[in-house]
């Protein structure tokens, strides 16, 4: 149950908010057992903390995208003949609003790659009964009681001592 909360992050590909709905559903069906406590709160973790690093990245480009569309309008419109637009002061800027745009292209992708490999590693991780903390994580949800090894990003496997 812990690497399928882990997976069923996947599920936002299918479902509009499906990465948190499905781990919040699992995670409160199992809350009551310590492992799957701790995985369900992890994985709600990450998905929660993915979305700030996203909306993060988006509100940074918000203002190079209004100047870059605003230039753009302009260009447009005098290639269609509506208006005078000198768009001969665009041109020397078009490197410079491609090179933005591929910075934050390049933001996105190394996001998206980042989840992908953690999601990926923390279902391997509790498939196998380890436990396992993601990286850059917010802690959104309190991890109280847990057994935890913040050197390695794990902690030791699911025993009957530690159950």
């Amino acid at each position: 149950v812990a690497a399928i909360m882990h997976g069923s992050t996947f599920l936002k590909y299918f479902f509009p908010l499906g990465n948190f709905f499905a781990p919040l559903l699992l995670w409160t069906l199992h809350k009551d057992k310590p492992f799957l406590n701790y995985h369900g709160k992890q994985a709600l973790n990450f998905q929660l903390s993915i979305l700030v690093y996203a909306l993060g990245i988006g509100i940074l480009s918000l203002p190079f995208v209004a100047i870059f569309a605003s230039d753009f309008v302009g260009l447009a419109e005098t290639l269609e003949g509506a208006s005078h637009y000198d768009h001969s002061g665009i041109l020397p800027h078009l490197g410079g609003y491609l090179t933005l745009l591929f910075v934050f292209a390049m933001l996105f992708i190394g996001l998206f790659l980042f989840e992908l490999y953690y999601v990926i590693t923390a279902t391997i991780k509790a498939s196998r009964g380890a436990y396992f903390k993601y990286p850059l994580c917010i802690q959104f949800i309190s991890e109280n009681g847990t057994i935890e090894d913040t050197t390695t990003n794990e902690t030791e496997p699911l025993t009957e001592e530690n159950h």
